[in-house]
This record gives structure tokens, sequence and C-alpha cells, in this order.
């Protein structure tokens, strides 16, 4: 009797250690959406063409929460487009003060140690809109994107930034 409670024990400890564990690493930190409004990102730095979040604690790769962007600009990468370049930092400052309160973000290069965006292709950099935390917030911000006549094709996409802290 006494092994048995023993062994329940040990196996009720490690499985709440385990979960513990598990929970940890996949805490989602929250997303900075609007520019204006100070973002506590920890000791992590972003580019400003990146959309920062808050990072979670005692995390090895680093999520945020999903939300939704509008996909304003894609350029298929190629030999002869280089990726840092396809994306101006000019572009994304003039297309920012058309949405001053949207963080617009980019995608230059996907490369290791990169911040990552998913539910987009990886051979394809793009400039985006912050659009909201749910779908509703999104069609009506796609309103206000389409009624500039700026930009065509443009496109809804639920998607998380993230990168990979080892």
């Amino acid at each position: 009797m006494k092994k048995s409670f023993l062994f329940l024990a040990a196996f009720i400890f490690v499985s709440c250690a385990f979960i513990a564990s598990v929970s940890a690493q996949s805490k989602l930190g929250k997303i900075c959406g609007n520019p204006n409004v100070k973002c506590s990102t920890g000791n992590a730095t972003f580019e400003t063409y990146e959309i920062p979040f808050a990072l979670p604690r005692n995390a090895v790769i680093y999520e945020s929460e999903s939300f939704y962007a509008i996909i304003l600009k894609s350029v298929k990468q190629t030999p002869e487009v280089n990726c840092e370049d396809a994306i101006s930092e000019d572009e994304r400052l003039d297309i920012q003060a058309m949405f001053p309160n949207n963080k617009v973000f980019a995608l230059k290069c996907s490369e290791a140690g990169n911040l990552y965006y998913t539910n987009v292709a990886n051979n394809v950099n793009f400039i985006a809109v912050y659009a909201g935390r749910t779908l509703a917030e999104a069609k009506k911000f796609l309103k206000t994107v389409q009624s500039k006549g700026t930009f065509k094709g443009v496109n809804i996409r639920k998607i998380q930034a993230g990168f990979n802290g080892t």
C-alpha cells in the first residue's frame, strides 16, 4: 500500500511538472498592434519594420497570440531580388502614415533567427497592416484600407509572429 501511494505521489508530481513546463513554453505574447501605445517586450528589441509583441517568460520559442493582418503587397523572392530591398523602409513609413493607429509591418528576409510569421509562404516578402484580434475587426478595417484606393488585391490573413530563442 505504501509503495502504491509513493508511486502515485511521484507520478502526480512528475505529471504536474511536465504540464507546467509545457504551459510555460506555450504561452503566447500579446501583440502590439497600435504603434502609439508602449509595448512591453522585455529584453527583446524588434526592428522598426517588425510587429512587436510581449514575450512570454520561460519560453524557448516565442510566439504572439493570433491576430489579423491585411496583406497590402507581396513580392516573391527570386535570385534577382535582394530580400532586404524588396520592401523599402520608406515605403513602409509612407503606408504607416496612412494608418497611424495600426502597425504597418514587413517581412523582408526569411532567415533563421529572424522574426517569422505563420500562415504565409516561405518564399515571399510582404508588407501588411495590423487589422485586429478578431475577424470582425479585420473586415471592418479592410473597408478603411480599400477606401484609400491605393492597394490592389489586398487580403485578410490570420497570423502569428514569432522567433526561436534558442
